[in-house]
């Protein structure tokens, strides 16, 4: 659903909008009768499912751990040191 307010009423009144945007109403603001700008909620960010927490933990304790490469061993430090 789309509303559409005056800068004005935006201006004065910009926490109740902030509000509706969060509720996933978009707000179109305007200026002499033209919109302007669009006010709407900030997706959240995707979360991992189960499976990638568990692959991304492997991951960074083999980094801390280093990779052994027979007489030679480094960690991911020493990686981008070069």
């Amino acid at each position: 659903m789309q509303r559409q307010v005056p800068i004005r009423e935006v201006n004065q009144h910009l926490s109740r909008y902030i509000e509706i945007a969060e509720q996933g109403e978009e707000v179109i603001i305007t200026r002499r009768g033209r919109p302007v700008a669009r006010l709407s909620a900030v997706k959240p960010e995707r979360e991992l499912s189960k499976a990638q927490e568990d692959a991304l933990t492997r991951s960074l304790a083999r980094m801390r751990e280093g990779y052994d490469l027979g007489e030679w061993t480094f960690d991911r430090d020493e990686l981008h040191e070069r």
